[in-house]
């Protein structure tokens, strides 16, 4: 293993101008989740917990693949493959014998965390963060324990839904620092997702659409034969006509598509016309606006898994906020109800490890009622590190509030 390259700046310093942008925005996203530089990845799940999640996993059924275009290259290259899904936890870590004893001196094992919220700028959990293809060099890295390790991942999505799944990833020495590290990676987790399409039948085969919009702001819609990703308006609209299957009449779908009240109806029915074009005549009704099939909604169901107490399952089944980039107020009402619903099942239920893959996620890495929560629950060993996380929140909601009131006290006449 080559020498560890010049150490990481401290959390609060900012990248120096030489570093990628990709490499300088993950900087400040683990800075901000107060990741530490000279801290290391956390176990958290024991032989037992590791087991039940890797044989219900969908990658599961990649493994195969992944192991065959992967396996001899890490072996004889003295690097090592592994899988992580959605949570950045690592669920299989192989290879070389030698790399896997020194890989397990920064906790690169089976069963850590591996979230850019959790370890800092790292390949797997960057490539989870920003759902693309990451290469990461020595002194990228921000953990300085990993400094002296190159590594490329690559996201895994469902091949129907475009879920992302989890991610592939090779982690070595300085011959990974290559760009045909990443584009191996990529063809690695492209295989991956074409035998999950092998071995899983498509969801709309019968006939079914099936509608995308969790953790995406352009949804993608599954129909037999095609798959359509669709533009941020006319997601918002087969949202909302899939969470109302009655049909919703033309001015109060107005309401719950535009903040703006001088949008007029003409603009809605120009917006309705040419997605009717885009699907079809026969799945878009209208008097009421309507969907004449019965539609899969990716939140529908995490809905319907809380309903009957599946919380672990919903979890699992929630990519993240419903389109979280729209301000329909429509949209707006049903992402935070089921995001406040989903929070309120995990702080009720109180198993640290759900609570974790909540609060180490990008949309939770700021949620204190969850990490507050986590507090109570993690072991021992890793209250320090929640506890921390949850002071700094608790002063920046402070510092917030003070300058409300400042701001406040300056406009009062």
């Amino acid at each position: 293993m080559a020498a560890a390259p010049p150490a990481a700046p401290p959390a609060t310093s900012p990248p120096p101008p030489p570093v990628r942008p990709l490499v300088a925005d993950s900087w400040r996203r683990s800075a901000r989740a107060r990741v530490s530089p000279d801290g290391a990845a956390r176990i958290e799940l024991d032989e037992e917990e590791l087991a039940g999640l890797r044989d219900g996993h969908p990658l599961a059924a990649a493994m195969p693949v992944v192991r065959e275009l992967m396996g001899a290259y890490a072996r004889d290259g003295e690097h090592l493959l592994a899988v992580c899904d959605a949570a950045g936890r690592l669920l299989w870590v192989e290879g070389h014998p030698g790399t896997l004893r020194k890989a397990r001196a920064m906790n690169f094992v089976a069963g850590a965390r591996w979230s850019e919220t959790a370890a800092g700028t790292n390949a797997p959990g960057t490539a989870i963060a920003v759902d693309r293809p990451v290469q990461v060099c020595a002194a990228e890295h921000f953990q300085r324990p990993v400094q002296g390790w190159t590594c490329a991942a690559a996201p895994v999505h469902d091949p129907y839904s475009g879920r992302l799944l989890g991610a592939v990833d090779i982690t070595g020495g300085d011959g990974l620092a290559h760009p045909h590290s990443l584009a191996f990676v990529q063809a690695v987790a492209r295989a991956a997702e074409s035998q999950l399409a092998l071995v899983s039948p498509a969801p709309a085969a019968a006939g079914r659409p099936r509608l995308a919009a969790l953790g995406r702001d352009e949804a993608l819609l599954q129909l037999p034969g095609r798959r359509l990703r669709l533009s941020r308006r006319h997601s918002e609209i087969l949202v909302i006509l899939a969470h109302r299957p009655e049909g919703v009449g033309g001015d109060e779908l107005l309401t719950l598509l535009y903040e703006d009240e001088s949008v007029t109806p003409v603009t809605l029915r120009a917006e309705l016309s040419r997605l009717r074009g885009l699907l079809g005549p026969e799945l878009l009704a209208s008097r009421p606006y309507r969907l004449t099939r019965a539609v899969d909604a990716d939140f529908a169901a995490v809905d319907r898994r809380l309903a009957s107490g599946a919380v672990a399952t919903a979890l699992g089944d929630y990519a993240g906020p419903l389109l979280p980039a729209s301000r329909a107020p429509g949209v707006v009402r049903l992402r935070e109800r089921l995001a406040g619903r989903l929070r309120a099942a995990l702080v009720d239920r109180g198993d640290p490890g759900l609570l974790a893959d909540w609060a180490y996620s990008t949309w939770g890495e700021d949620d204190v009622t969850v990490w507050r929560a986590l507090a109570s629950a993690v072991p021992a060993a890793q209250e320090p590190a929640v506890r921390a996380r949850l002071a700094a929140l608790d002063e920046e909601l402070s510092a917030g509030a003070t300058g409300l009131q400042r701001r406040g006290a300056h406009h009062r006449p």
